[in-house]
This record gives C-alpha cells, sequence and structure tokens, in this order.
C-alpha cells in the first residue's frame, strides 16, 4: 500500500470514529437520525456545514436533503454530539463562554455568557430547537475542519 492510502484509510477511521465513538464509548450524548431519531447506520452520511450527518437510512437522508431546514436544529445537534462541531460563544449573544453556566441539553454540555442567557435556555420547552437552530448554531458553534 502506498503511504496516500494509509493516509487516506486514516481520515476515513477520523471521520467514522468521530460520528459513531460516543454511543460507544457510553457516552451521554446519543448519536440519533435527526429525522426519525433512530439509531444511525455509519454507512448512511450527508455532507452538512462541513461535517457528515448520519441517518439510520436513506429515505431519512433523502427527506434531509430535499428539506433540511425542517431537520436543521436536530442535524446541527448531531455535529456537536459527535464532536465534529464545538461551542465557541454563547448561542444567543455570541458573547464570550461563562463555564459556570454550563447546563446539559439532551447528552451535550453547552455554556452561555451570563446567567440570563442560561435561565432563557432552562426555561425553553424545547432546549434542542433553542440552542441548535441555525441562527444559534452560526453563533456559537463552529464545525472542527477535517485534519
Amino acid at each position: 500500500m502506498s503511504k496516500l492510502m494509509a493516509v487516506f484509510a486514516g481520515g476515513f477511521l477520523v471521520v467514522h470514529l468521530a460520528l459513531f465513538s460516543q454511543a460507544e464509548e457510553g457516552s451521554e450524548a446519543k448519536v440519533v437520525c435527526p429525522v426519525s431519531g433512530k439509531a444511525v447506520n455509519k454507512d448512511c452520511t450527508v455532507d452538512y456545514k462541513g461535517g457528515k450527518v448520519a441517518f439510520c437510512c436513506g429515505n431519512c437522508a433523502g427527506a434531509f436533503t430535499k428539506d433540511s431546514s425542517k431537520f436543521a436544529a436536530k442535524a446541527n445537534h448531531q455535529l456537536v454530539a459527535s464532536k465534529q462541531a464545538k461551542l465557541v460563544k454563547c448561542p444567543f449573544s455570541g458573547g464570550k463562554l461563562n463555564p459556570e453556566t454550563a447546563i446539559e441539553v439532551a447528552g451535550v454540555k453547552v455554556c452561555f455568557c451570563c446567567d440570563r442567557c442560561k435561565a432563557k435556555a432552562e426555561s425553553a420547552e424545547d432546549r434542542v430547537t433553542l440552542l441548535f437552530n441555525d441562527a444559534a448554531f452560526a453563533k456559537g458553534f463552529e464545525v472542527k475542519k477535517a485534519d
């Protein structure tokens, strides 16, 4: 095998581990299909915002591709849960993160700039939609660049 093949194979493994290692490690953040909520099939992914979102089947991947806006918050959450994206700023204000404001949202740790933003999140009925919608994701999260 050539060195290029080894590097390519290694790159594939990095993506595979990033998407699916959390369930194997017993982490609380569970990677699920953003359309159905079922377990994902590692071979059924779609490129999304510089990462890969996994689905349970081709039908869900097709529904997502047809109208990703309907599933954006759950897809954005999956990017964070699979460690392809990370929190870098407050998802509400875009301000500097205060680690003392951390809460857990569907298995993902989210911090805010202040207690007011934390209280806003804690009072929300649907925290995933509030904190991982496209506007909040753009303001507070960054997709990691592939090595």
